[in-house]
């Protein structure tokens, strides 16, 4: 079986004019990946952010519902919580999968507009098992991964349509998590 790891990066980032910029920690994506990475099997989820500041504020969230009243009120959140890693760049994310001895772990990007794909959640699954491989599935907010995130790829997950039929394509991060943690689990979705 698989190991799978998600990575959601708020750095390095492009806007709408393909700026390299670094994007805000969201409460609803913290929450809400969480318990998509916990639902569908996920080793880890990994925030990775440089600022100290978006830092402290993950930790803050997180320390909140580590009490023990919140803890009694949700106890499913905190355990979705416990599987939260905040890491300062995605090489501290490989280095704590690779600390776990399987090896580097197989890296897959995706976004909305990506138009050099490589396939689809079931070739990368195929791979990542031929190969013997963790994988990271890396998602990026703002207007997507920069550049040089999307060159250390070594798969092009095909991005997310829908039946719009003009194309639209503009899922929430959390919501694209949530389907492609669903499909690359081990079990059917239902």
């Amino acid at each position: 079986m698989t190991q799978l790891y998600l990575a959601l990066v708020h750095h390095p980032i492009v806007n709408k004019r393909g700026e390299l910029i670094t994007t805000s920690v969201t409460n609803m994506d913290i929450h809400d990946i969480a318990r998509s990475c916990r639902t569908f099997g996920f080793e880890n989820y990994f925030i990775v952010t440089p600022l100290k500041p978006q830092q402290e504020l993950i930790s803050r969230i997180l320390g909140h519902w580590n009490s023990d009243l919140a803890n009694d009120y949700n106890p499913d959140r905190q355990s979705a919580l416990s599987y939260i890693r905040v890491v300062d760049d995605l090489d501290q994310a490989i280095g704590q999968i690779e600390q776990r001895g399987n090896g580097r772990p197989l890296l897959a990007v995706t976004a909305a507009q990506m138009k050099q794909i490589d396939g689809g959640t079931q070739q990368l699954r195929e791979m990542a098992q031929v190969d013997n491989r963790p994988l990271l599935l890396i998602l990026g907010t703002g207007w997507g991964l920069h550049p040089q995130v999307l060159e250390r790829a070594d798969f092009r997950l095909k991005p997310i349509y829908g039946s719009a039929q003009d194309g639209y394509n503009h899922l929430s991060v959390r919501s694209a998590a949530a389907l492609y943690c669903g499909a690359l689990s081990e079990e059917s979705l239902f």
